[in-house]
């Protein structure tokens, strides 16, 4: 009887230390699939870390995005005019005939610099100055249309620089993209109006970006038409018909 009751306590622990083995093995085994298995380790991080706060952070950074756009549709737009007038003293426009062709062709270049007058045409406020490179020639419309850089200088202001289409036969707008002095980190629009190509051309300018314009640039401006000229003051540039420091 006692030897049987030792045979079963043998056995007993016989079992009881296999099953601690196979235990031990399992979670070893688990250890070293998980350790090895990088995927699987950064799931159960990502799993762990998730929390109810960012689902929170993620509906703030909605609304956020939402408020900026909402900004972005009350953005101020101020209006500016102006009037660009070749008076034939400049030697302007001069053409580049790159193409070497009989008419106007692909590459042709045209550097420009004219005045210009407030919308007014009671104040000289500058000169524009820029290049215009030839795109096509539209004979069905007996014009071209360019691609042009150029600049509005307003003296002691500072400028306006713009970029785009420059048609001769229709209206065109261009893209402001950038300035100096009052209209730095200036951007927008600006709607050019041929009157008399290329004599008179009429701006109007929507700028946005940056702080209020001084009234002597937001006079009423005078209707376009082929018959508009600057006052004789401004034309003279006497000291009262013109802009502190204007570009000459």
């Amino acid at each position: 009887m006692a030897s049987s009751c030792f045979s079963l306590r043998t056995v007993a622990s016989s079992c009881l230390k296999l099953s601690n083995l196979r235990r031990s093995s399992l979670l070893s085994t688990s250890s070293i699939t998980t350790s090895s298995n990088p995927f699987l380790t950064r799931n159960l991080k990502l799993n762990t870390t998730f929390s109810p706060h960012s689902h929170s952070s993620l509906s703030t950074r909605s609304f956020t995005c939402r408020s900026q756009a909402e900004q972005s549709d009350s953005v101020k737009v101020q209006e500016l005019s102006v009037y660009e007038i070749n008076e034939r003293d400049r030697g302007s426009p001069a053409y580049l005939r790159l193409s070497q062709k009989s008419v106007n062709s692909l590459g042709d270049l045209v550097p420009f610099s004219n005045k210009l007058y407030s919308g007014c045409l009671q104040k000289r406020v500058g000169i524009t100055a820029g290049i215009c490179v030839l795109i096509e020639n539209k004979a069905e419309k007996k014009g071209d249309r360019y691609e042009a850089i150029y600049s509005f200088y307003f003296g002691d202001y500072g400028h306006i620089s713009v970029q785009g289409p420059y048609l001769t036969y229709e209206e065109s707008y261009l893209a402001v993209t950038g300035g100096s002095g009052i209209f730095e980190g200036v951007y927008g629009q600006v709607k050019l109006n041929q009157i008399v190509f290329p004599f008179k051309l009429f701006y109007t300018f929507y700028l946005k970006g940056i702080k209020d314009l001084p009234q002597e640039l937001l006079a009423k401006p005078v209707e376009p038409s082929p018959a508009v000229e600057p006052s004789p003051a401004a034309k003279a540039c006497e000291p009262h018909a013109v802009v502190a420091g204007f570009t000459d």
